[in-house]
C-alpha cells in the first residue's frame, strides 16, 4: 500500500465495495537490506480479549481500575500465513475523561469496539509497511473512537492505544512474509538511527504508585532496584497536591536518598516522578523543586515526566530538571512539538501507541538530540518483551551508564501475573525476568528478539479452528 494508495469507507465502518485501488509504489521504508518489501494482502481477521483483574486498585489521573483488558488481534494473508498481536488497554491513561464518563468495562469495551473496527477496515486491504499503513489508517480510526466515545476532544493516544494489537500482528505478519527473524532484521532503514544500541542490560523500572508505602520503596532498592517511577501530583486542590508532594519526597529521600549505586555516573540513585499533568503552573512545580533543593533531594531529580496537562502549551526551558512527555507526545509530530517547548526526554510507548508511531517518535527525538526510555502501561509479559526490544536499542540516557531504561510493573499489579508467564513462549529464559534490578541482554535475547517471534500456545488457542 502506497502513499497515493486511496480508500473509501461507508459510515457505520465496514469497508465499501472496491473499497481500496491498490498501487505498488517504490517502498519509503525499505529495510537496511534494501530488498524489495512483499505487497501482502490482508485475507482474514478475527479478535477476542481477556480481562486480567489487579492485585489491588491501581489509582492515578483521579481514578482508579480494578482490572485491565487484554485485547488479542488475529490477522491472515492471502499466502496463508497468520499472525497475532497482543494489546493491553489502558482507557484512565490513554483518556480520563472516558474512564470517568463510562463504567471501568464500558469504557474498555469502547477502546475494544475501536480496535474491531480498525481490523475490519484493513480486511482485503494490501501494505508493503505497517508505518505506511497505520499512517493510513489513524485519522479514519482516530475520527470513529471520537464518535463512539461521544467525545470530540479525545486524546489520539486512545485511539493508537487501541491499534497496538492490530500493528504488532501488522509487524509480525510483514517480518514473516519478508523473511526478517529478528527485531533488528525488522527495523526499517529511515528508523535504525535511533535504534542501533545493543545495550547489555536494561534497568527495570517498578512503579510506585501514591498508596505504596515507603517501607516497600526501601525495599524494592534492597532488593536492587535503583531507578524507580514514583507518582506524584497527589490527589487534592493544586496547594494540597503540592503539600503532599513535598512530604512525599521527604520521606522518600529519608529512606533511600543514601544508598549508591553502580549504574549511575554520579553513584547516587536518580528520581523519576510522573505527575500525569498534575501540576497547572510552572510556579507550582518550581516550589517543589526548591523543596528539593531544600532537603537535598534536587541533584538526584533525573526526570519529571508530564507535570503538566497537555493543554498547557507554554515553554518549560527555564525549568532546572529535564522533564519528559509522555502522555501529550501521542504522534511524531506531538513530540517535535513538545521538544520545541523545551521537553528534554521522551517517555516511548511501544505498547500504547503502537511500534509503527514509536518508531517515528524514537528517530524524531534522535535527530534532536533528546534521550528516550521506555514507559510501560502494565502490560503483559509478551508486551514487555516488545518495549525491551526498543529499550535495548535506544541511546544510554544521560546520567546514565550503558544500559537501557523499560518500566515494568505488571508483576507488582495482576492477580495472576505467574499464570500470565506462562504465555510467554520463553517464560524460562534469564532475560524474561529482572534479576536486582536489571534485565540482562545476552545473545540469546538478541537472537530470539525476547521471543516475541514464537508462537504463543495460550494465544495461539484462542483462535484454533475446531
Amino acid at each position: 500500500m502506497g502513499t497515493n494508495s486511496r480508500r473509501t469507507f461507508i459510515k457505520n465502518g465496514l469497508l465499501a465495495s472496491g473499497a481500496m485501488a491498490v498501487t505498488h509504489p517504490v517502498n519509503l521504508f525499505a529495510n537496511s537490506k534494501e530488498q524489495p518489501m512483499k505487497n501482502i494482502t490482508i485475507k482474514t481477521v478475527n479478535s477476542n480479549f481477556e480481562r486480567e483483574p489487579l492485585i489491588r486498585p491501581f489509582g492515578f489521573k483521579g481514578g482508579y481500575m480494578s482490572e485491565i483488558w487484554q485485547t488479542i488481534s488475529y490477522l491472515e494473508s492471502t499466502s496463508g500465513q497468520h499472525q497475532i498481536g497482543l494489546c493491553t488497554q489502558n482507557v484512565l491513561w490513554s483518556d480520563a475523561k472516558v474512564f470517568a464518563n463510562n463504567s471501568e468495562s464500558a469504557g474498555n469495551a469502547l477502546m475494544y469496539a475501536i480496535t474491531e473496527r480498525a481490523q475490519q477496515m484493513i480486511k482485503g486491504q494490501s501494505f508493503t509497511s505497517p508505518v505506511d499503513l497505520l499512517d493510513q489508517m489513524l485519522p479514519e480510526v482516530y475520527e470513529y473512537a471520537k464518535k463512539v466515545t461521544s467525545n470530540p476532544d479525545l486524546r489520539k493516544t486512545f485511539a493508537l492505544n487501541a491499534l497496538v494489537g492490530v500493528d504488532n500482528a501488522l509487524w509480525l505478519l510483514y517480518a514473516q512474509e519478508n523473511g526478517f527473524t529478528t527485531f533488528d532484521d525488522m527495523i526499517p532503514k529511515a528508523y535504525k538511527p535511533s535504534l542501533s544500541h545493543n545495550h547489555e542490560k536494561a534497568a527495570a523500572i517498578p512503579l510506585m504508585a501514591y498508596t505504596i508505602p515507603i517501607d516497600e520503596i526501601k525495599t524494592a532498592v534492597d532488593k536492587g532496584y535503583f531507578f524507580m517511577k514514583i507518582k506524584i501530583g497527589q490527589p487534592g486542590t493544586q496547594a494540597e497536591m503540592l503539600e503532599k508532594d513535598k512530604a512525599r519526597l521527604s520521606a522518600i529521600h529519608k529512606a533511600i536518598g543514601a544508598v549508591r549505586t553502580p549504574y549511575s555516573k554520579n553513584g547516587k540513585l536518580p528520581y523519576y516522578f510522573d505527575a500525569n499533568g498534575r501540576y497547572e503552573k510552572k510556579e507550582t512545580l518550581l516550589k517543589l523543586l526548591d523543596h528539593a533543593k531544600k532537603i537535598g533531594a534536587f541533584e538526584q531529580i533525573a526526570i519529571i515526566e508530564e507535570p503538566f496537562a497537555e493543554e498547557l502549551e507554554f515553554d518549560v526551558s527555564d525549568i532546572p530538571v529535564r522533564l519528559a512527555a509522555d502522555e501529550s507526545a501521542h504522534t511524531d509530530e506531538d513530540a517535535i512539538k513538545r521538544m520545541e517547548m523545551g521537553y528534554k526526554a521522551i517517555a516511548l510507548k511501544a505498547i500504547a501507541k503502537t511500534l509503527s508511531m514509536t518508531m517515528k517518535i524514537a528517530q524524531a527525538a534522535y535527530e534532536r538530540d533528546i534521550p528516550c526510555f521506555c514507559a510501560d502501561l502494565t502490560v503483559n509479559p509478551i508486551l514487555v518483551e516488545w518495549n525491551k526490544n526498543v529499550a535495548a536499542r535506544l541511546k544510554p540516557f544521560p546520567g546514565m551508564g550503558n544500559l537501557g531504561l523499560v518500566e515494568s510493573n505488571g508483576h507488582q499489579n495482576y492477580k495472576n501475573w505467574n499464570t500470565m508467564l506462562t504465555y510467554h513462549p520463553h517464560s524460562n529464559a534469564s532475560w524474561v525476568n529482572a534479576k536486582k534490578g536489571v534485565y540482562k541482554l545476552n545473545e540469546d535475547f538478541y537472537r530470539k528478539s525476547g521471543g516475541i517471534f514464537d508462537r504463543s500456545e495460550h494465544y495461539e488457542s484462542i483462535f484454533a479452528k475446531p
